[in-house]
């Protein structure tokens, strides 16, 4: 890559006078221009050394990839004579003069909480799933698998047991990611959220049944009569309580002498918010949370098929903007008062646009003749069917427009056969055709009608239009490669930390789920000391520390990134024990990053293991291992069948 011609191409599409400051992390660009509408993005698009683009929080960001972005931060800067900023000062900028856009801040703010419940919510769900396929007549026969097989009643009532622990205990599980989120003691908000659910306290399922009768007990409070009332199923009055409860706590770290913080905030913490709890707050989020509840199911039944069919339509545009991460929250209310509103809309209307977005992408494999779009194309469309939608949309199909759109219009028109059918999930689980597993057996059948129905249409509509309007991508042409070019030989990356090892599609950042970086794996980390993941020399080692790139002995570039937008800490929490050109044994220590810290600043510290020359290879699997430690191969790499390289393959 010649960088210096990369800044100047960059400033053309961009516009010189167009750009206000310039920053850059690990991989991208991160800019702050006058007038997005004015980039030349299709000149951005079909640049070979610009590997993608996207605007997010008032940055246009610039993928270029690591070992390269900073020289060719150096030119422009160079070329413009702008003054050198942090990530964190261009944040700051982007934001300057206008007002932080509440709604964003609000979704961040329940993804933040919510997400980190969702395996436990996804578990509890398919095991209800399972329960009903064992309880449930007319599925394999005139009788449930219970009552053919009396010998399964055991396994069928220990595993409604498991199923309907995390929706029971809830405000326990709520209370302890959203005490943690607004910046209190999470334990303590699993302490308040125990005392909400406690066994004698009247049943949240029956609080409104009990008022009915008269039968309600009461404690006498100061004079004042406080309801013993229990608030399982409730997500509101939980989040109003794990806000109040951080509050207080943090105002009594910070005014209580250093003596009695250890044992009196605490105390007080709990004792304020409880009292606070029963007294005014949870009755009347209560209040609030029915009324959410009974509107939102409202407005499903009223609006039915012609509202699914509209929410069908611009749910993966939703997915773009980034709202789509709110609806965990609205989800968890819904099945939590599954005996009242019948199970979960969304999910289903979300598979419809999964499935659509998948078949649309494959549709473009069969149109291009492009090898690697064609590759980028299958990988991806199989994923989007399985529920994972981001290297479809943002790789393949809004690049190219038309396959978005087909994909929207086959969703929408899937979406009113949910609507029509009434389906509903009684579990969260893979938004894709696996998904049927997240329903009661009775919308098995309407489920596959209409996922089949979205996927013929997405495909049929995309492949059509292709062929119609002439939109069939061709390939470059084939370049003898250089004498020099050697094949990489095959070689094993090993894990720089040790954790829980997940697929990289799965980490909270489009650039790397949607592999635009190159292919390899993740990890959730539990140590805090980081490694070389083989023999090589380091080619990337940031001021920030946040990042590693090393070049192995046998060819690969592997990128190292200590999580997600970590950039933004400037070095804090981290150190590093490398510099650039240093050459690193397998297992030498790169340096180290406090991972409670990093998470109480509100960060993901998922670690991300990324090939970024991925096309220099046949294959770039992720092992099928789930916990590893830091040392214990993760990575594969197989080497390709001819010795060219790869941009005589594209």
């Amino acid at each position: 890559m010649n960088h210096e011609q990369v800044a100047d191409r960059v400033l053309k599409y961009v516009g010189r006078d167009n750009l206000i400051a310039a920053a850059h992390c690990a991989t991208r660009l991160r800019l702050v221009v006058k007038d997005e509408k004015k980039i030349d993005q299709k000149g951005l698009d079909n640049d070979d050394d610009v590997k993608g683009t996207f605007s997010i929080n008032g940055q246009y960001q610039i993928i270029i990839g690591p070992g390269d972005v900073d020289k060719v931060y150096d030119f422009l800067i160079q070329k413009t004579g702008l003054k050198t900023v942090t990530p964190d000062d261009l944040k700051n900028l982007a934001t300057n003069g206008k007002k932080a856009n509440p709604i964003m801040a609000f979704v961040k703010l329940l993804s933040d909480i919510f997400v980190p419940l969702i395996p436990a919510l996804v578990a509890g769900g398919l095991l209800m799933a399972l329960n009903n396929v064992l309880t449930s007549p007319n599925l394999f026969g005139a009788q449930s698998v219970v009552q053919m097989y009396p010998g399964m009643k055991g396994v069928a009532e220990l595993i409604n047991l498991l199923a309907s622990a995390p929706f029971t205990f809830m405000p326990v599980l709520i209370g302890f990611s959203a005490t943690k989120r607004f910046g209190g003691n999470p334990y303590l908000g699993a302490a308040i959220g125990m005392a909400m659910v406690m066994p004698a306290l009247v049943n949240g399922y029956d609080v409104a049944n009990v008022m009915a009768a008269g039968k309600m007990t009461y404690w006498n409070v100061f004079g004042l009569k406080v309801a013993q009332a229990g608030y399982q199923g409730q997500v509101l009055p939980v989040l109003a309580v794990a806000w109040i409860l951080a509050t207080i706590e943090k105002w009594l770290h910070k005014h209580m002498p250093a003596t009695l913080d250890f044992i009196f905030t605490p105390l007080l913490a709990v004792i304020v918010t409880g009292l606070l709890t029963f007294i005014g707050v949870g009755p009347i989020m209560r209040v609030v949370s029915d009324g959410l509840t009974n509107g939102i199911v409202w407005m499903y039944n009223a609006t039915g098929f012609v509202g699914t069919a509209i929410f069908g339509t611009f749910y993966s545009p939703i997915v773009i903007t980034g709202l789509h991460q709110s609806f965990p929250a609205i989800e968890t209310q819904l099945l939590t008062n599954i005996a009242k509103t019948g199970g979960d809309f969304f999910f289903p209307i979300a598979s419809m646009a999964n499935a659509a977005q998948g078949a649309a992408c494959l549709a473009v494999f069969f149109l291009s003749k492009d090898k690697k779009q064609k590759g980028l194309a299958s990988s991806a469309g199989l994923s989007a069917l399985l529920g994972i939608t981001e290297p479809a949309i943002f790789g393949v199909n809004l690049k190219l427009r038309y396959p978005f759109i087909c994909a929207m219009v086959a969703s929408g028109i899937a979406s009113i056969f949910i609507g029509i059918f009434h389906v509903l999930s009684s579990a969260l689980g893979a938004a894709g055709i696996i998904g049927f597993i997240s329903f009661p057996p009775k919308y098995y059948l309407p489920f596959f009608i209409s996922i089949l129905i979205s996927i013929a249409l997405g495909f049929t509509l995309t492949y059509l239009y292709g062929i119609k309007f002439d939109k069939v991508t061709t390939a470059k042409p084939v370049e003898k490669a250089d004498d020099d070019t050697v094949a990489v030989a095959d070689e094993l990356i090993a894990a720089p930390v040790s954790g829980e090892l997940i697929q990289l599609k799965d980490v909270n950042d489009q650039v790397f789920s949607a592999e635009i970086m190159g292919k390899g794996a993740a990890i959730k980390p539990i140590d805090n000391n980081v490694y070389a993941v083989a023999d090589g020399t380091v080619t990337v080692a940031y001021a920030t520390k946040h990042a590693y790139g090393i070049k192995t002995n046998d060819g690969a570039e592997v990128l190292i990134h200590l999580g997600i937008d970590t950039v933004d800490l400037k070095g804090q929490y981290f150190t590093s024990n490398v510099k650039q050109g240093d050459t690193v044994k397998k297992g030498d220590l790169l340096g180290t990053f406090d991972i409670e810290k990093i998470q109480t600043a509100g960060y993901d510290p998922t670690v991300m293991i990324v090939v970024t020359n991925t096309m220099s290879y046949g294959d770039v699997d992720k092992l099928n291992k789930t916990d590893v430690k830091s040392g214990d191969d993760i990575v594969a790499l197989t080497e390709l069948a001819s010795n060219y390289s790869a941009a005589a393959n594209v």
